[in-house]
């Protein structure tokens, strides 16, 4: 996220754009929450640290070192450069972590803001749902699309063999030269 100044607004979007998803968690890491929040990310993890009994790990974790290394490698450019230091992971913060953290800041402006990240989560929610929906969907039409190809390429299959069979007559039977007497067939 660009830097955000005390008057800034800040749109569910971009708010949106700056969650992520580790170990199956859509999460706002501590540097973005803080910049949301409007405090150093050091004074936000430092309240954190002081009132972690508030802080299950369901609400707020710790990136590994691979987790960090790997966000890092995704964002060269425009990544967070906050957290290069492996030494120093960042702090994950979930929905509900995030309005934990806004109430233990208890700034006017992390309550503000707060109210735009729940909102963000949400959205986030909903497109993953309509996403969800949409996927059912289209398994629905694979579905039917395989059975009928499999009954079209049945069809097709069958076309091919009788022209393959029509390709390859079976030989003629050739009758002898000359007089030939079929005493049995007579009979």
């Amino acid at each position: 996220m660009d830097k955000l100044k005390r008057t800034d607004v800040v749109s569910v979007e971009q708010i949106t754009q700056s969650i992520l998803v580790f170990r199956g968690h859509k999460v706002l890491l501590d540097s973005d929450l803080a910049e949301l929040y409007g405090v150093p990310t050091k004074a936000l993890n430092q309240a954190v640290k002081r009132n972690a009994e508030r802080f299950p790990e369901d609400f707020m974790f710790r990136l590994s070192g691979p987790e960090a290394e790997a966000l890092n490698r995704s964002q060269p450019v425009t990544g967070s450069q906050k957290h290069r230091d492996p030494r120093f992971p960042p702090n994950a913060f979930t929905e509900h972590g995030t309005m934990m953290a806004a109430m233990i800041l208890n700034s006017p402006r992390a309550v503000e803001m707060s109210v735009y990240v729940v909102r963000a989560f949400v959205k986030l929610r909903e497109l993953l749902s309509s996403n969800r929906e949409l996927a059912r969907r289209f398994a629905q039409l694979e579905t039917r699309l395989d059975k009928k190809l499999t009954e079209h390429d049945q069809q097709i299959a069958a076309i091919l063999s009788a022209i393959r069979q029509l390709m390859h007559p079976p030989a003629p039977k050739r009758r002898g030269i000359g007089f030939t007497a079929d005493l049995e067939e007579k009979s």
